[in-house]
């Protein structure tokens, strides 16, 4: 087996590599803290973790919102020192984070944000990360640090006239081109899958090569050893530790809490649905990778057939986490791309993640002196590449014509990230996402039901055109458990349909209506709120003289009636087994019309 996940180890370390060092960028961190996190953190997952496929390392929405919140209280370039504390004291709080969810069976709590918001809040998050590299792409030497898109735009329009190389502009759409064919060809033809894989890794490779012989560095190519560190290198070496730079007290602390919390959660959450999921497009290196660690493990453990117990991994990617902090890494969590070049590669274990940690550790070790004259246009067209794949279109078109409140999330989630920043896209997601919940909870699906002729089966009239109203009796069901969010407008809905009914039979001169069958097949659960409701619908049907008829209560509801002693109330005997048992029993000659 170890030949597999040789193999696949040496192929997402080519990748991970080049990827590692831009979104350092992104973080505003330096480049060998990249590096460092594809090292230390892999290990610890595969000694903890249960997923033989997943591929740890740093991934770019997590980078850019990481980045974009610590700016906020540090200046990178002005306070390098205390923005790194203020990252690893992040780090750490996300970790603790990720392990508490996991250790207190806590998962459900990421399930707030719905597919949909992260469509959404992905599709932004790429457009934001691409519209940054637009600075090292273009070499733009001043450029904003606010991510929306209004400051990017008027940032690079400013700086047309004077503030664009051409020398760089030239390499990097070069660079970019070709791993967009590449990437291409790989999607195509899986057996080339390698071909995407390590293009971002030769990429490198060529055009530091080319600056360094052209010293194209000397005619304004912006290049690595020139970052915003102003240093001369890439650190060399493995990691130092970092456990004395974490903010244990003083003010900095709880705001390492909050931007910890946050990532932490953005690292599990941003996912895809695992079931779009298809083995040949394992080929495609930067395929739709934004999908949580444990979907992710999910998904390749059901194409192998063995079991994730998505706690345990949760525990792991946090005590990861805190592992990382205390080693100078910043967050990492399991990318869907190197996850999918690891499957395609023919991993067979997790020691494909060790595979990689060892290549990155000679990396540091002997070769990070030689990236001192990578050009960071060629990072930014890595970056590009990858976050181009977070687009997924088709899937907001998908969301479009199923669900339209579920396309307003996906698209405040896109412009809140797009026109504010990364927090507020994400607070506009889960903003969405809870008013649905709450506006599903509060206003419940009911249906009017018909017979279906020569049949005892009854139908929502709406979805089957065969079936056919009863006369003298008015069926409705229920879609949703009763609680006191809903239990008047369940009422109310249920009266409403009563009157329609009442009117439509009223004009084909129907005889008047005798009895309300309420089917509560549906109704998982029930509370006081709920009773109150339903005794209130009995004495308006009383007025009336029309019976009220349950149908088919549930074990918990028909408990709850009972101790409530509204069965007394309606009588033992209004309660029916089926819809077609009430109907034969207190509407006879309703059944023999139909």
């Amino acid at each position: 087996m170890f030949k597999g996940d040789f193999v696949a180890g040496l192929t997402i370390a080519s990748l991970c590599i080049p990827q590692d060092i831009g979104y350092s960028k992104l973080a505003n961190l330096p480049p060998e803290i990249g590096l460092y996190s594809s090292f230390v953190p892999p290990l610890i997952y595969t000694l903890m973790g249960s997923s033989r496929d997943l591929a740890i390392g740093p991934v770019a929405v997590v980078s850019l919102l990481l980045g974009s919140q610590l700016q906020n209280e540090f200046d990178p370039k002005t306070h390098p020192l205390e923005y790194r504390r203020l990252a690893f004291t992040a780090t750490f709080f996300a970790g603790i984070t990720q392990a508490a969810l996991g250790f207190f069976r806590l998962g459900f709590i990421i399930e707030y944000l719905s597919h949909a918001a992260i469509v959404g809040f992905m599709a932004g998050a790429a457009i934001t990360i691409a519209l940054q590299q637009l600075k090292g792409f273009l070499g733009i030497r001043k450029f904003t640090t606010n991510t929306d898109i209004v400051s990017v735009m008027k940032s690079i329009f400013k700086s047309a006239h004077h503030g664009w190389n051409w020398q760089t502009i030239l390499i990097g759409a070069s660079f970019l081109g070709f791993l967009l064919v590449t990437k291409y060809i790989g999607k195509k033809k899986k057996k080339l899958f390698w071909m995407s894989a390590t293009a971002p890794l030769i990429s490198v490779i060529i055009s530091t090569f080319f600056v360094y012989i052209t010293r194209a560095d000397k005619h304004g190519v912006a290049v690595l050893a020139y970052h915003w560190l102003q240093v001369k290198n890439i650190e060399k070496g493995i990691n130092p530790p970092s456990a004395s730079l974490i903010y244990f007290s003083g003010p900095f602390l709880l705001k390492g809490l909050k931007i910890g919390v946050v990532a932490g959660l953005i690292a599990l959450t941003v996912k895809q649905n695992p079931f779009n999921f298809k083995w040949e497009q394992c080929a495609d290196t930067y395929v739709n990778f934004y999908q949580e660690a444990i979907a992710i493990g999910r998904t390749f453990a059901a194409m192998k057939d063995y079991q994730l117990d998505g706690n345990k991994e949760m525990v792991a990617l946090g005590t990861m986490n805190v592992v990382a902090s205390l080693t100078s890494c910043y967050i990492t969590t399991g990318g869907f791309g190197r996850s999918a070049v690891n499957c395609a590669a023919g991993c067979r274990t997790a020691a494909s993640n060790v595979v990689m940690s060892i290549v990155v550790l000679l990396t540091l070790l002997f070769i990070t002196p030689l990236f001192k004259y990578t050009p960071n246009a060629i990072l930014s067209s890595i970056i590009i590449s990858a976050v181009l794949g977070l687009i997924d279109y088709k899937a907001a078109y998908i969301i479009w014509k199923v669900d339209k409140l579920d396309f307003l999330a996906c698209l405040g989630a896109f412009l809140g990230v797009v026109f504010s920043s990364v927090e507020y896209g994400l607070l506009t997601a889960v903003a969405i996402s809870i008013a649905k919940i709450l506006l599903q909870a509060t206003r419940p699906k009911t249906a009017l039901l018909g017979n279906l002729p020569r049949t005892a089966i009854y139908k929502n009239i709406e979805q089957y055109q065969e079936v056919t109203t009863v006369p003298r009796v008015v069926i409705v069901q229920v879609d949703s458990a009763i609680y006191f969010t809903n239990s008047n407008y369940v009422k109310e809905r249920i009266l409403r349909w009563l009157e329609e009914e009442e009117e439509r039979q009223r004009q084909q001169k129907f005889p008047q209506i005798e009895c309300l069958i309420v089917a509560l097949s549906a109704v998982a659960d029930i509370d006081t709120s709920g009773i109150h409701a339903l005794e209130e619908l009995f004495r308006a049907l009383e007025k009336r003289k029309i019976q009220l008829i349950l149908a088919d209560p549930g074990p918990t509801v028909i408990q709850k009636l009972h101790a409530a002693k509204f069965t007394e109330l309606i009588g033992d005997d209004k309660i029916s087994l089926t819809v077609g048992d009430a109907v034969k029993k207190f509407a006879p000659k309703a059944v023999d019309s139909v």
